[in-house]
């Protein structure tokens, strides 16, 4: 019975899922799905990359916390585009966003008039990776910081992921950090992964991380 019920949840959200999905093509909108552990530093690269691209995309963000609106605040104050917050601690405090939320929260954007909207999952490397919320490309970030055995204990999130970010790369010189070991780990889960280096402090990566979604913008409009 337990068995049944997961899958119809599952089964349920994944209909959704494709509604939002076929709405979000008609519109001709890019839905980015980005997610991490927390501590990664996925708060301050979507900044960065707010700040960089808010003037050549038309983007907006929904970002999912199980309290505080503490990353929305931060986002809203980079680049001026629309931030909506979920906070799941209303309804349970759940670790993930599954797609009638996000459905609910992009109601109130103006989805026609956007180019790109990104998600900021919340925290946690394994439940967002189950629930499909209709987005088109999904990016795992994953800190230096975290170890590099992290992709073989959840492979799941990299094996659902398009694009693998390896954040606060700046921090290498003071870690025992094996980036050769953190990329074969990628590799042995999600073969032919593409994996970004990057630090939102020092700027490195980051403007390959832009032209790849870019890229993916562009892709979505023809």
């Amino acid at each position: 019975m337990q068995i049944k019920v997961v899958r119809d949840v599952l089964d349920a959200n994944k209909a959704v899922a494709e509604a939002m999905r076929r709405d979000y093509a008609a519109a001709g909108l890019f839905v980015l799905n980005v997610m991490s552990s927390p501590g990664s530093g996925k708060t301050t690269l979507l900044q960065k990359t707010l700040a960089a691209l808010a003037g050549r995309l038309r983007i907006a963000v929904i970002v999912g916390d199980i309290c505080t609106t503490n990353d929305a605040e931060r986002l809203s104050k980079s680049a001026d585009v629309p931030v909506v917050q979920i906070c799941t601690d209303a309804f349970g405090g759940d670790c993930h966003l599954a797609a009638h939320v996000v459905r609910e929260a992009a109601a109130g954007l103006p989805l026609q008039d956007l180019d790109l909207l990104i998600v900021e999952n919340v925290g946690n490397l394994v439940c967002p990776a189950e629930f499909d919320i209709g987005e088109d490309r999904r990016a795992v970030v994953l800190s230096v910081t975290e170890g590099e055995d992290k992709p073989l204990k959840y492979p799941l999130m990299f094996q659902v992921c398009d694009v693998a970010l390896l954040s606060k790369v700046d921090l290498l010189p003071h870690l025992d950090f094996n980036m050769k070991l953190c990329r074969q780990a990628i590799q042995d889960v999600h073969p032919g992964m593409r994996v970004l280096e990057v630090s939102a402090k020092s700027g490195q990566g980051m403007d390959e991380w832009f032209g790849w979604i870019l890229k993916q913008v562009a892709a979505k409009k023809q």
